[in-house]
């Protein structure tokens, strides 16, 4: 005899209630006995056990109090329509042993439809750890190579064990940052000439390795990265300064923000008349900007001046009183020695405009105040703030300006940020080190007001 419950499709349910104590044998006796010949010899419960059409026939008693009841369980794999006339068979039984009873059908469940929720149920949870398992394993694997060849790229230096790029003593630029996450996000951006401080004291070596080199310092946005530079500033040969954007720190940088950033760094004399910090370390003027050709610090005398001063020096030749008469007399002079002529009158100065001239003289009326005024459409002042705190203040100006007047340096920077903000003209003192004037900004400086000087 077949009897395999996986096989069964449906599963009938039904309730036995019982007046007197019966068993589990009298139950299936009573089923089988009851139902003989009752749905024909198709439905034969005896034969469809024998076939395995119907599995074993589970019973579960409970007598209390001299009545029973309990419950009845028939896996079947008939079809839907015989599962129903067999349901609707068990409830002709009416006796069951000596005691009258009851059988009442409770529900005829699809198997297979609990069998498909098990399934769809396990499904999730497979799916879900395969995809926990799978996520980003790309993504991961790319990442952890670069982080792999980063960790092995960057490097310790000096006897403090400073992080730092490969070969940095040989490098000709150094850029020094705060922090060891800022040497990693360099790294990962391709720049290689770095070395971190690590921590608000500026470490010896830093100091030595500054000395020779074209140096950038590079720090945070945040208060933390204004302290440190005041140190650098202070202890070290510094050219040049670049810094985050307000708020934002190094190594959270994306590539093309941190290039930029290093684009726009500000020359030190540039930035220290920019911001009011003072130094007082050995800041020196950046190596572009110096000049073979540039004129001796100390006021000495040129060689001819000093040759002139020995000829004073020396007293009158004396000469015979016989040889001084028959000595021929000077020659007249010649033409070209006679006199040279007048230099040509330099040409006269262009007129100003009577809105430059305007601006000039909100440029006269803030001369070594380092103040900046923001003009409206209409030329109102909507906002005045010192040249330190300038260019994060129009980057957070709200309402629209046209002009920006201000005692000063334009840096390129600024120019940039002016762009964004839609200034069309800058009125300052004169030009720093900017790469390129954008199109949409004017910029004019005191050397457009003042008239040409004469050649000499």
């Amino acid at each position: 005899m077949t009897n395999d419950p996986s096989a069964a499709k449906y599963q009938i349910k039904a309730r036995i209630m019982a007046e007197g104590v019966i068993d589990k044998p009298d139950v299936v006796g009573a089923v089988f006995g009851q139902t003989e010949g009752l749905l024909g010899d198709e439905l034969d419960l005896r034969d469809l056990q024998k076939s395995g059409r119907i599995g074993r026939i589970e019973v579960d008693i409970d007598s209390r109090k001299g009545k029973s009841e309990g419950e009845i369980t028939i896996p079947s794999s008939l079809d839907q329509v015989e599962t129903a006339i067999l349901a609707s068979g068990l409830e002709t039984v009416d006796r069951i042993g000596p005691c009258r009873a009851k059988i009442e059908v409770i529900s005829v469940e699809d198997i297979r439809i609990s069998k498909r929720q098990k399934v769809v149920e396990r499904a999730k949870e497979i799916l879900q750890k395969l995809q926990e398992g799978s996520k980003g394993v790309g993504v991961d694997l790319t990442e952890s190579v670069r982080k792999s060849f980063q960790v092995d790229e960057i490097t310790t230096y000096g006897p403090e064990h400073l992080p730092a790029g490969p070969n940095i003593d040989q490098a000709e630029a150094l850029i020094v940052v705060e922090g060891r996450s800022d040497i990693l996000n360099l790294l990962r951006c391709g720049i290689k000439n770095c070395i971190a401080v690590e921590g608000t004291s500026v470490p010896q070596t830093v100091k030595d390795l500054s000395r020779g080199k074209t140096v950038t310092v590079f720090t945070d946005g945040d208060r933390a990265g204004e302290l440190i530079l005041r140190e650098m500033l202070q202890t070290m040969d510094i050219d040049f300064v670049a810094r985050a954007p307000r708020g934002s720190e190094v190594e959270e940088l994306t590539q093309k923000q941190l290039v930029k950033c290093l684009r726009n760094k500000i020359p030190i004399n540039q930035f220290l008349e920019m911001s009011g910090f003072e130094s007082t370390g050995a800041t020196r003027q950046p190596m572009e900007e110096r000049g073979e050709g540039a004129p001796p610090m100390r006021n000495e005398p040129r060689r001819d001046d000093r040759r002139e001063d020995r000829r004073d020096d020396r007293p009158p030749r004396r000469e015979p009183e016989g040889d001084r008469d028959r000595m021929p007399p000077p020659p007249p002079p010649r033409d070209f020695e006679r006199r040279a002529p007048p230099p040509p009158p330099p040409p006269p100065a262009a007129p100003l405009s009577p809105e430059l001239q305007k601006y000039f003289g909100i440029l006269g009326g803030i001369e070594n105040t380092s103040k900046s005024v923001f003009l409206g459409p209409d030329d109102a002042v909507v906002g005045e703030v010192p040249v330190k705190e300038m260019i994060d203040a129009l980057a957070a100006l709200g309402q629209p300006a046209k002009t920006l007047v201000f005692d000063g340096v334009v840096s390129q920077r600024l120019l940039d940020v002016a762009q964004e903000k839609g200034i069309s003209l800058v009125v300052a003192n004169r030009i720093g080190a900017v790469g390129k004037i954008p199109e949409s900004v004017r910029v004019v400086t005191r050397m457009d007001a003042a008239p040409p000087t004469a050649p000499h």
